[in-house]
């Protein structure tokens, strides 16, 4: 029974961590008026943004790759009790 809270409560801060991971990511589409309103970014705060974006998708990714294990792991567990 300890084994299913211990899941569960892994699975909600994994859930947590997806949809700020998500939200923090800025768009990979900006248009028109990213051609416009990009002028004035110096190249530090680009180069410093994309590694930024970089690091949260990959973490994003482990994390989204984790939690559908859990997810299974947690059904299987479940199912058993």
């Amino acid at each position: 029974m300890t084994t299913v809270y211990a899941l569960g409560i892994a699975l909600l801060v994994m859930a947590v961590f997806l949809v700020v991971a998500v939200l923090l990511q800025s768009g990979k589409e900006s248009g028109l008026s990213g051609s416009i309103t990009g002028g004035s970014d110096n190249f530090f705060g680009k180069s410093k943004a994309k590694t930024m974006d970089r690091v949260l998708s990959k973490a994003t990714f482990v994390v989204a790759i984790i939690f559908a294990i859990l997810v299974v792991v947690m059904y299987v567990v479940a199912g058993n009790i």
